[in-house]
């Protein structure tokens, strides 16, 4: 017997001795990584009567939003989208409303990690269909015959699971590469990407990670100021009291305090995640194996401790130290770093800056095929990389978003799904698909499009956009980001639907760090609007060019309606009307606005229900 061939034989044999194997059990839908993105993908497949398992290396469920500490939220304040409108709920009821989550400027939602661990995992535990595993490390990972098989030790046990379906959910898509996946990495040539903003070359600088920290305020008098770390310079720390607001270089204030209040959470806790010569730290690691990476965090968690320790002894706050029972961890530490890029995977269509700046005249009509919202601005931190080409963010002004299912496919595997930060986007528009209720809307959907896949028995690739949308808005989840609107609203859905169709368009607005689209469902229909609108969908209005610049009557409504559908009466627009509830009575000479015209077309022509490819054409 050769040596490599006994060798092997030999390590089997003793894994085998040393992890003994549970008995192999089969789910639906396999996710490896509790993350944000994993959390929510287990909790929306699982309410689908998926059967469910998620592999997360941690004792937590949320991953950035409680394992990293990044426990203020970045955007959709007024978009509660689903997962992440039912967590921001549950917050609320926590702390006693939304005004007690308003305790630090950076964000409207703030609060300790600790909490929103509880509140994700009784979510997931209200789920029957999930099971859970924590403190597991995934090992392998194969597909073969339509069936994944995945590999995990917990407590020191080998466990081994098979499944149909995977989502990828690891913090920086170490699964898809497992399989060999393409991807890119770190900043796109303009020329590829078609992002005017873009860097001349490519390059593979990512974004800086934190290594984040939760200080408590232990009382005026106290002393809870940290062993100097090693290394130690205050010089490194010197700005950081003197721009207090870290989204300009300008208006120089050295206010202090405000620098700290930055991040304040409930309960006199502060979140330290800080870009101006603070704790922000430059680190590639995602090519790193798992031990590599450890070693190499530990720098990126030693400069937290610098600057934790400049706080406390240069700054004077002595009386804010370390918060000693957030986190299960022997140093009072988060369990892991902020990545704020992964692997970006290429994916069924690629997510790029036209997309968001300008969706309705972007080369393809991605919007139509939207399953998550974000509204939060591009962002992005390469303050302490030297050889970042310089890009100004700030001036890439977009409106608010939504993220194409297409780009949570990868081109080469017809069962595997991407999540959390490794979706197919481009490295600029990450900078906006990377924040924390955009990844749990990513979770949502992917979990969604698991188990459509799943129950129709098809290729990822073959399942109906439509129908993965229909599930999503059944579950209180937005596919257009509209904001003059709101799940509980009555007719949310139609509007919802017929926004996505693109037959009656929302308005965007690039706004400071909360960008918007209006839908204005009070604002009266033209007749030329609604039959602009609907000329893509249905070719018996293609070359028409009798409607005017009028405001639509009910007269007129019927006219246009009879070129799509014929020998549709008065009669039966009132009774679709009285239906849903328009409220009044329906007459020729009623102008319609854009709620109710979204009703009607709705209920009466079911517009939404025409198919789409990937790209968002309408299928003939």
């Amino acid at each position: 017997m050769n040596t490599i061939k006994f060798y092997t034989i030999f390590i089997g044999l003793f894994l085998l001795v040393l992890l003994p194997a549970f008995p192999q059990e089969k789910y639906d839908l396999i996710i490896i990584g509790g993350g944000a993105s994993g959390t929510s993908a287990g909790i929306s497949a699982g309410r689908l009567g998926t059967k469910t398992l998620i592999i997360e290396p941690t004792p937590w469920l949320g991953g950035m939003l409680t394992s990293a500490g990044v426990s203020a939220i970045d955007g959709n304040h007024r978009l509660p989208s689903g997962v992440w409108g039912e967590f921001k709920a549950k917050l609320e009821d926590h702390y006693g409303g939304a005004e007690k989550l308003s305790t630090g400027w950076v964000s409207y939602t703030l609060f300790e990690p600790s909490v929103a661990n509880k509140i994700l995992q009784d979510m997931a535990k209200s789920v029957d269909a999930l099971t859970v595993f924590f403190e597991s490390e995934w090992k392998t990972a194969g597909y073969s015959n339509n069936v994944w098989t995945v590999s995990f030790l917990h407590n020191r046990e080998l466990i081994t699971v098979e499944a149909p379906m995977l989502i990828d959910a690891t913090e920086l898509g170490d699964v898809a590469a497992s399989q060999g996946l393409p991807y890119r990495l770190g900043m796109d040539a303009r020329d590829e990407i078609g992002e005017s903003f873009a860097p001349v070359e490519s390059n593979d600088i990512i974004q800086d990670l934190t290594y984040v920290v939760t200080l408590q305020d232990y009382g005026k008098g106290t002393d809870k100021t940290i062993p100097k770390p090693a290394n130690y310079d205050p010089v490194e720390f010197a700005c950081a009291c003197a721009h207090s607001d870290p989204t300009t270089d300008l208006a120089a204030t050295s206010d202090c305090d405000k620098m700290l209040n930055y991040g304040k959470l409930p309960n006199g806790k502060y979140m330290i995640n800080w870009p101006n010569c603070g704790n922000d730290y430059y680190l590639n690691s995602i090519e790193m194996n798992p031990e590599q990476r450890k070693v190499a965090l530990e720098a990126a968690k030693q400069a937290t401790l610098r600057f934790t320790y400049y706080i406390q002894h240069e700054l004077g706050y002595a009386h804010l130290g370390i918060a000693e029972e957030e986190y299960p961890t022997e140093d009072d530490l988060p369990m892991i770093p902020y990545h704020r890029e992964s692997r970006r995977y290429y994916g069924l269509v690629d997510f790029t800056l036209p997309n968001v700046r300008t969706p309705y005249e972007a080369p393809n009509p991605l919007y139509r095929t939207g399953v998550v919202i974000g509204d939060y601005t591009i962002d992005h931190h390469h303050k302490k990389n030297q050889d970042a080409p310089a890009i100004d963010f700030i001036k890439i002004r977009v409106p608010s978003y939504n993220v194409p299912l297409g780009a949570l496919i990868p081109k080469d595997h017809p069962a595997l799904i991407l999540a959390e930060k490794s979706i197919s986007v481009s490295n600029i528009v990450n900078g906006a698909t990377r924040l924390q209720p955009v990844v749990l809307g990513i979770g949502q959907a992917a979990g969604v499009l698991a188990s459509v896949s799943i129950k129709e028995k098809l290729n990822l690739d073959e399942v109906s956009i439509r129908e993965v949308q229909s599930v999503l808005l059944s579950q209180n989840a937005y596919l257009m980001p509209f904001i003059d609107m709101n799940p509980d609203d009555e007719n949310f859905k139609a509007m919802q639907k017929i926004g996505v169709t693109g037959i009656l368009k929302g308005e965007g607005v690039p706004y400071l760090w909360a960008n918007q689209t209006w839908f204005y469902p009070d604002r009266l229909v033209t007749e030329y609007e609604l039959v602009d609108g609907l000329r893509p969908l249905y070719s018996s209005l293609k070359d028409y060019w009798g409607a005017s610049g009028d405001y639509l009557t009910g007269q007129r409504f019927q006219i246009l309606l009879e070129m799509i559908k014929p020998n549709t009466p008065l009669v039966e627009i009132a009774q679709a009307w009285n239906k849903r509830g328009l409220g009044g009575e329906f007459t020729t000479d009623v102008k319609l606005n854009r709620e109710q015209v979204s009703v009607l077309l709705d209920e009466i022509l079911d517009p939404f229900s025409k198919e789409i490819d990937w790209h968002g054409d309408f299928e003939n």
